[in-house]
Formats: C-alpha cells, sequence, structure tokens
C-alpha cells in the first residue's frame, strides 16, 4: 500500500528551525517527483517546494526562497524540507506529495499521492 508518512513538525519560535521528513513506502520513490505544500487555516493549499526524481533541480515559493531547502534520499526513500529562520507566516499543516506520470495511447496523465500532514507552528 501507498505511504507517505510526514514527520518532524512542532512548535518553534521566529527564527528557530525544523526539519521535515516524509519517510515513502509502496511505490518507486525514486521515479517520481516530490514536493512539500503547506495550508494554513482559511488558506487555499500552496506549494512550497518541489525536487525532481532524481534530486537534480528543485524550485520553491518566492515566499521561502533562500530560508527553506528541499532534498531527497533514495536510498531511503525519503524527502526532506529544511526549514531556517522560521516566521510566524509560515504556520501551517505542512504536506508531503508524490506526483507520478503514465503515458497512455500516447496521452500524459498526473496522478498524487498524499501524505497525513504535519502541523508547524512558529509562535512566540
Amino acid at each position: 500500500q501507498v505511504q507517505l508518512v510526514e514527520s518532524g513538525g512542532g512548535l518553534v519560535q521566529p527564527g528557530g528551525s525544523l526539519r521535515l521528513s516524509c519517510a515513502a513506502s509502496g511505490f518507486t520513490f525514486s521515479s517520481y517527483a516530490m514536493s512539500w505544500y503547506r495550508q494554513a487555516p482559511g488558506k487555499e493549499r500552496e506549494l512550497v517546494a518541489a525536487i525532481t526524481s532524481a534530486g537534480g533541480s528543485t524550485n520553491y515559493a518566492d515566499s521561502v526562497k533562500g530560508r527553506f531547502t528541499i532534498s531527497r534520499d533514495n536510498a531511503k526513500n525519503t524527502v526532506y524540507l529544511q526549514m531556517n529562520s522560521l516566521k510566524p507566516e509560515d504556520t501551517a499543516v505542512y504536506y508531503c506529495n508524490a506526483r507520478g506520470v503514465v503515458v497512455i495511447t500516447a496521452r500524459w496523465y498526473e496522478y498524487d499521492y498524499w501524505g497525513q500532514g504535519t502541523q508547524v507552528t512558529v509562535s512566540s
């Protein structure tokens, strides 16, 4: 069965750091691009960071550039989000996402797996 299990969330003071982990199982992790999303109460879910299947390319939301780093260890089937210089605005539930693509009769189809989320609260 496919599973994405996030961990590492918690309460941290402004300026502090956290590292989120997402452990994947039940699919070929190394074939999937991975992403972190977040959603605050009353807000839409937004993309925070993404990384290609081999880890060769990353992209970030403007609000986290220079502060967050996404990485992956395909040998461990795990993707990470290192969060530094945290701000209260970073408070949200953070979700791990795996995106796969299949080609059927020359048509591309995307599908997603999601983790259950982990709460990050930045407050003094």
